[in-house]
């Protein structure tokens, strides 16, 4: 019996404004985590301080997928950089209420309003 391989991916992109997209769908846990992790470090190593994190094709997330997101947060706040997150999944939305995440990220339904408030910011 062959292991079962979790669904994820990541994919770059640019918004118009200029802003850094990365698109996640799939299941960010225990097992995907490290592999976000590595793909923001080298987004952010390489310069890119108005980053959206798109999670609409997200369908699950554990808390070693919001530690993840949290250590972006602080790596951007700490070089001056804005960090919005996408995402209008009812249950992954749940999760960052639940846990008060949705006070501390800069939440939109949307990408283009995200993208907007990090080229502000």
């Amino acid at each position: 019996m062959s292991p079962v391989v979790p669904r994820f991916a990541v994919t770059d992109d640019r918004s118009a404004g200029g802003a850094h997209v990365v698109s996640i769908s799939g299941e960010i846990h225990m097992t995907t985590a490290p592999d976000l992790s590595e793909h923001l470090t080298r987004t952010i190593d390489a310069g890119n301080t108005a980053l959206v994190l798109d999670l609409s094709g997200v369908e699950f997330i554990d808390s070693t997928g919001l530690s993840v997101l949290l250590t972006a947060l602080r790596r951007l706040s700490q070089s001056d950089g804005s960090l919005a997150l996408v995402c209008a999944n009812p249950t992954v939305l749940r999760l960052f209420h639940v846990t008060s995440l949705d006070n501390t990220f800069a939440i939109f339904a949307g990408r283009d309003a995200a993208c907007a408030h990090v080229l502000r910011a």
